[in-house]
């Protein structure tokens, strides 16, 4: 479920289409469409959810019908007050993003081992720039860590090529909406 909005402006946002538009609905209405899928996960994204006031409502209510829930946020907002049932996936800008000065660094102490930590890789100085932050959180062992590369701009094999020579305990996460769809918006 992608929410309109938000307030970042990351130099290699990939969902630009979902800054405005949408369409305005109830919690309730949203649970009902939610069941028509007939599906038991529920990925929370945007923009950016947690500008969005019902959302956390929202997460509560669909934990407490059963839903396994996931989180999507851009990592500027706390996370402390979202439902402990449900699956965060907290994104760390880089400086390579522009938006390194928004991270809600209180964040870091809140990643537990259900959580995800993504950071979306620009180039070799965003790269180096994570290193020490692996370490000094102990993130590898608290969490798992996606490192993503910027689709056009970092090659994901280069990526992949420095998490190993590095023997990072880390995962490569492949942005699949591009690969199955490329720049269709809205899938």
């Amino acid at each position: 479920m992608r929410l309109t909005g938000c307030p970042l402006r990351c130099s290699y946002c990939d969902t630009e289409y979902a800054f405005h538009g949408g369409e305005k609905m109830s919690v309730d209405s949203i649970l009902a469409k939610v069941v028509e899928f007939r599906n038991r996960r529920v990925t929370i994204t945007g923009g950016e959810p947690l500008i969005q006031k019902g959302v956390y409502s929202l997460m509560r209510k669909l934990c407490d019908d059963g839903y396994e829930v996931s989180l999507e946020t851009g990592g500027m907002l706390p996370v402390s007050e979202v439902d402990e049932r449900v699956e965060r996936v907290i994104d760390l800008k880089t400086p390579g993003s522009g938006e390194v000065d928004s991270n809600c660094w209180d964040n870091i102490a809140e990643l537990n081992s259900k959580d995800q930590l993504k950071i979306v890789v620009k180039d070799r100085a965003d790269y180096e720039w994570l290193l020490p932050l692996l370490t000094e959180h102990d993130l590898e062992q608290r969490c798992d860590v996606l490192l993503s590369a910027v689709a056009g701009e970092l090659s994901p094999t280069k990526l992949a090529g420095w998490i190993i020579e590095d023997e990072l305990d880390v995962r490569l996460q492949l942005q699949l909406h591009k690969i199955l769809w490329g720049d269709e918006q809205g899938r």
